[in-house]
This record gives C-alpha cells, structure tokens and sequence, in this order.
C-alpha cells in the first residue's frame, strides 16, 4: 500500500513518522510533499520516506492520498493534482472546515472520502482522531485509514454530524487539560515544589488517570470515588472543585467549542 502525505507541517509529520515507525519497510511506500524543501529533506532524512518535487508526483504515486494542509492553501493544493488523481485512491482529508460534500464537490461524487479530524497528542503518539467516510467508503477502506491514525495514538469511526463534538472532546480539549495541569502545578509551587518537578506530578498524574479510564472501563464518577476516602483530603478537595464550579466551566467550555465549530 503506497500512502502520500500532501503537507508535512506538525500535524501531518506526526502521521506520517508514526505510520513509519509502526512497520518495517513501510517508509519505501510513502510519499510526501512540503512547500518547504528544507523542511521535506530533514523529514525524508530522518524516516528514509520518498521525497517529491511536486504534489503531483505524491497523488501520481499514492493508493492512499492524505491531504494535510491549511484550509486557504486547499483549493491551489487540489489545482495540482486534479491531474493525476484516480478513481481507485482513497482520499484522506485533515483539513479543517473542509466538510465532505465539499470534498466530494474537488473529487467527484464517486471519489472514496474520509474525513478525518486528529488532535496534537499525535506528536508524542497519543493521539485520537475521528474517521467520517462517505458512502463509496467500504469497511475494507475504513481499515486501512484506521491503520495509518492508530498508529500515533487511537482512531474511532463516527458519523460526520458529530465532528463538532469531535472538536470539542478531542480537538480543542488538549488546551483545557494544559490549564488543568498548569494550575495544578501553580498549587505545588505554591506549597513549595519546584516548578519543573510540580509540572511532571501533574502531568503524569493526569496521564495515568485517563489511562485508568481506558483501560478499566469504569465510570469516571465510579473511579473518583475510589479515591476519596471518608472525611479525608480528597474529598475536601472535590467540595472546593464543585463549589467553585469546575464541572460547569468545562462543560460550558466544551459545549461552546462543540457549537462555535458547529457553526462553522
């Protein structure tokens, strides 16, 4: 399976070097493209992948085409490839704003689409991405676009409708978890911590407990709960969260990204 990458920025690098990294001599079939020839020689220096001179050249040679480039650049982008695209390719898109029907406006009705909306965690490979395809997508092709997203972090299949919501669990929320784990450490230095050391506590803590949250699959309320102990620390600590309205503030954070988004 020969994939291309049009636009190798960070979002599209971090796919691209987990996609690398998660099998062996899978660089020999990859393909990319940067407006930065500098930035594509370090790129192909570092993963042994095929540099192209042209996003032709990466469309001509792909079975999976992955479009990975800012919204204003996607309309010259498509004008570069029109040319040498196929019918048999499986489109991936991260272009942000750019809905499915518009795609398929570029591609044609019958082109194979998938929408796809990654988060910056897949710099570290702890990423999630949603996956939208269109009708001509069959699970087969679903599969192989699974792949290449589970490979720097985790990918779930869900309809297009829901990528608002995508954006505000998933998408936006990385910013609300930096304010989290930033407070969190403006506390242990101010009980006396060293910053550098308050900001691995923090973070590591809030790692470890979304990963309880994975992999036990209990309710997160269910999970708190095992850590608040009768009149103890924890659960003062709960009291103060609640009355100074954590829960409300994020779900109202949240909500307004989901409806920012889905106005858009």
């Amino acid at each position: 399976m020969k994939v291309g990458f049009i636009g190798t920025g960070n979002m599209g690098a971090s796919i691209l070097k987990g996609y690398v990294a998660a099998g062996n001599g899978r660089a020999a079939n990859v393909y990319a493209s940067n407006r930065s020839p500098e930035k594509l020689d370090l790129l192909a220096e570092e993963t042994g992948i095929n540099k192209c001179d042209s996003n032709g050249e990466v469309a001509a040679n792909s079975d999976v085409l992955l479009f990975c480039v800012k919204p204003i650049f996607f309309p010259a982008m498509f004008e570069s490839i029109k040319d040498r695209i196929r019918k048999d390719q499986i489109f991936v898109s991260i272009v942000a704003s750019v809905g499915i029907s518009e795609l398929e406006e570029y591609l044609g009705r019958d082109a194979k689409i998938v929408r796809v909306m990654p988060n910056t965690p897949s710099m570290v490979g702890m990423g999630m991405a949603s996956l939208s395809g269109n009708s001509n997508i069959t699970p087969e092709d679903m599969k192989i676009v699974k792949e290449i997203f589970d490979s720097c972090g985790k990918s779930e299949e869900v309809e297009e409708r829901l990528i608002p919501a995508v954006t505000a669990l998933s998408g936006s929320s990385p910013a609300y978890v930096y304010m989290f784990i930033e407070a969190m450490a403006d506390a242990g230095v101010a009980a006396g911590m060293p910053r550098d050391k308050a900001y691995k506590f923090a973070a590591q803590a809030v790692k470890g407990s979304a990963e309880m949250v994975l992999e036990t699959g209990l309710h997160p309320g269910a999970l708190k709960d095992m850590v608040c102990s009768p009149g103890g620390i924890t659960i003062e600590c709960v009291r103060i969260l609640e009355e100074q309205g954590m829960r409300g503030a994020v779900f109202n954070g949240a909500l307004a990204a989901a409806n920012f988004n889905a106005q858009k």
